[in-house]
């Protein structure tokens, strides 16, 4: 139910030492029974951090991929471990997988709920992966959400509107929407049924997004030294952090539900700024739980529902076909699309098929294979700095020890 960063922040933070006691920790090193010059600490480390960014694919692509292979050798190693000494799970796990399969193989009475529970054992799996690639590698989340929700939660909503009902055949519905053989009552669709449709799909979208790595103490630096510098500050996104760490330190519960209800990028800052001022685990958890899985969630859905539906995208289209000069020429497209689309829900796919095949599907494929292509790239860009990382602090770990 959070974001990536945020709960493993929140503990970080909560549980160290205060600001000042980290302050001396992360900027004085012993080296030789002497301190080192703060000033020439935070200087390297500077360094450290840009050469670290520099080790990407388009700049140095032989060693980010030596790196990236050198840094999944090294996870593999400690997942193995792990599992090593974990050995009665594993077996457990092991165990517990034969049953299921011999269950999912032997025929007998129990085949349809075998059939019904793997249909929607895939359903999670589908969006819950989707959340975790939202957390994983792709930032905020908001690019599953554009690509896969939002045109989902689209999809259901113009079918709505367009079949005067919800209760799509089952098979096809999720991977395809049409009609059902008994038309609905016109204006029997309401904003509630669409929501109550599509509420699995988005609670375990959002559900999956509890996953992230800790930050170190490098990271949390990083956090002081913004803070210090956005009480000087002057220009929107300083002032804007400022706002977001005031906000929770002095509200407490509410503005920490304020700040996970509204779709905002710097719900991380919020977290930070819990732990750093050691807010109660639990204020920090049931703020965030109640505004991302309840209001956030449903502020999203009700939008998108809003935005497609049946009156709004006539407007739209209409709208666009008024644009002087062009307006024509862009609105064709996007009447042949919906035209295409209402077609295939009332079961004339063979009708709509060629019609549908236009620059806008077209695009918005290519879209998505941008997107995943984006999402690989930044995996291994971020593991190759992150064994980067390994070397600078084993020669630093060598240099002090000498």
């Amino acid at each position: 139910l959070l974001a990536p960063e945020e709960l493993l922040i929140y503990e970080m933070a909560e549980n160290g030492k205060n600001c000042d006691q980290r302050r001396v920790a992360m900027n004085k090193e012993q080296y030789n029974g002497s301190f080192t010059d703060p000033s020439s600490v935070n200087e390297k480390k500077r360094r450290d951090r840009e050469e670290r960014q520099n080790i990407v694919l388009w700049r140095q692509p032989l060693i980010t991929l030596q790196y990236f292979s050198l840094e999944t050798l090294v996870i593999l190693k400690e997942w193995t471990s792990k599992l090593w000494h974990r050995q009665s799970v594993v077996v457990s796990f092991l165990l517990l997988l034969a049953v299921l399969i011999a269950t999912y193989y032997v025929e007998g009475a129990h085949q349809q709920y075998v059939q019904r529970i793997e249909k929607q054992f895939l359903l999670y799996a589908y969006w819950i992966g989707l959340g975790i690639l939202s957390s994983v590698g792709l930032g905020t989340g908001l690019h599953t959400f554009l690509l896969y929700l939002g045109p989902h939660i689209a999809s259901v909503t113009l079918a709505a509107y367009e079949c005067n009902s919800v209760n799509f055949p089952e098979p096809p519905y999720p991977d395809q929407i049409i009609c059902p053989d008994e038309e609905g009552t016109e204006g029997a669709i309401s904003l509630w049924s669409i929501i109550s449709k599509v509420r699995i799909e988005a609670c375990m979208w959002v559900r999956s997004r509890l996953s992230g790595a800790e930050p170190d103490d490098e990271e949390y630096q990083e956090f002081e030294e913004m803070l210090e510098h956005a009480q000087a500050a002057q220009d929107f996104a300083s002032r804007a952090k400022l706002a977001v760490q005031n906000l929770v330190q002095k509200v407490g519960f509410f503005g920490i539900l304020a700040c996970a209800s509204i779709p905002n990028p710097l719900f991380d800052l919020a977290g930070i700024t819990c732990g750093h001022f050691l807010v109660p685990f639990w204020t920090f958890f049931g703020a965030t739980l109640i505004g991302k899985a309840i209001i956030k969630m449903h502020i999203q859905k009700i939008f998108v529902i809003i935005t497609f539906s049946k009156h709004i995208v006539e407007q739209m289209v209409a709208f666009i076909g008024a644009v002087p000069g062009i307006g024509p020429s862009l609105q064709k497209p996007f009447q042949e699309y919906l035209e295409a689309q209402r077609q295939k829900l009332h079961h004339k796919s063979e009708m709509g098929t060629l019609q549908g095949e236009n620059w806008l599907s077209w695009l918005f494929e290519k879209l998505v294979v941008v997107m995943v292509c984006y999402f690989i790239l930044s995996i291994i860009n971020s593991m190759a700095q992150s064994y980067a990382k390994r070397i600078q602090q084993r020669l630093n770990s060598e240099e002090k020890t000498k």
